[in-house]
């Protein structure tokens, strides 16, 4: 399983992007988990400062802070591919 935190802010732009990458290569990862959180919600804020996120939307990745701000599909999918190889 890998889980993928999604810290959004309600009407970002940026954050809509990225949620459309996420949609977009989730069915080339079955074990891929999405938890969509609100970054003004007190375990959004929370997250937030524990991974000094400093842009919208964030991405943590299994407990690793893996982007901030706008990302590239490769660097998404690349990442995930390595996660999902180690736990074949």
């Amino acid at each position: 399983m890998i889980k993928l935190q999604f810290i959004h802010v309600p009407g970002c732009h940026t954050c809509m992007l990225v949620m459309d990458i996420i949609e977009e290569i989730k069915p080339q990862f079955p074990d891929l988990e999405i938890e969509k959180i609100d970054a003004t919600t007190p375990k959004g804020q929370e997250l937030t400062m524990k991974y000094r996120i400093m842009s919208s939307p964030g991405l943590i990745i299994n407990g690793e802070s893996f982007s901030m701000g706008m990302i590239k599909k490769e660097d998404l999918v690349k990442k995930l591919q390595s996660l999902q190889k180690k736990n074949e």
